[in-house]
């Protein structure tokens, strides 16, 4: 049995697996491109002790869905994994991966970086970080949804 597209989960991922299954019996794919982020110790100048993630079940994988319907749409995927992480994370946890396979590896390293792009800034995440003044929530970048305007997408989320 296949995997899910979308996993939102508080549990760590392995890389390796994960890419394995991606892959698995399917002799079309000639690339394999995956991006893995992980929680910074400083943002914004200050230091970062955790982070704390939330999203609502249900729309939060509804909408990275359609993210990924639309990459399948753009660009010739043969198969894609999106996992990210909620609840709390510790400096140098890993939070998000996303896997892309393709025939060539043009296409797969695009899509997975459109993939991350879109992500930043339309997945439903809300971030709150705890910081030597105290707990804050992080706030949607400028750079965020510039990153998606090189795609042809307009955001306004900063």
């Amino acid at each position: 049995m296949n995997a899910p597209r979308v996993s939102i989960q508080p549990h760590d991922f392995d890389l390796s697996a994960e890419v394995s299954a991606l892959r698995a019996g399917d002799a079309r794919v000639g690339a394999v491109c995956a991006f893995v982020g992980t929680v910074r110790d400083r943002n914004d100048g200050q230091a970062v002790s955790t982070m704390e993630l939330e999203h609502y079940p249900g729309m939060t994988e509804k909408a990275i869905e359609a993210m990924i319907d639309f990459a399948h749409q753009r660009f010739a995927l043969h198969g894609v994994r999106v996992i990210h992480r909620v609840g709390p994370l510790q400096p140098q946890d890993q939070i998000v991966l996303v896997a892309v396979t393709s025939a060539h590896r043009g296409q797969a390293f695009q899509a997975c970086e459109f993939l991350m792009d879109y992500l930043k800034t339309q997945a439903p995440f809300w971030k709150k970080e705890q910081t030597p003044g105290g707990a804050r929530w992080v706030d949607a970048r400028v750079s965020d949804d510039a990153a998606l305007a090189r795609w042809g997408i307009a955001a306004s989320n900063a």
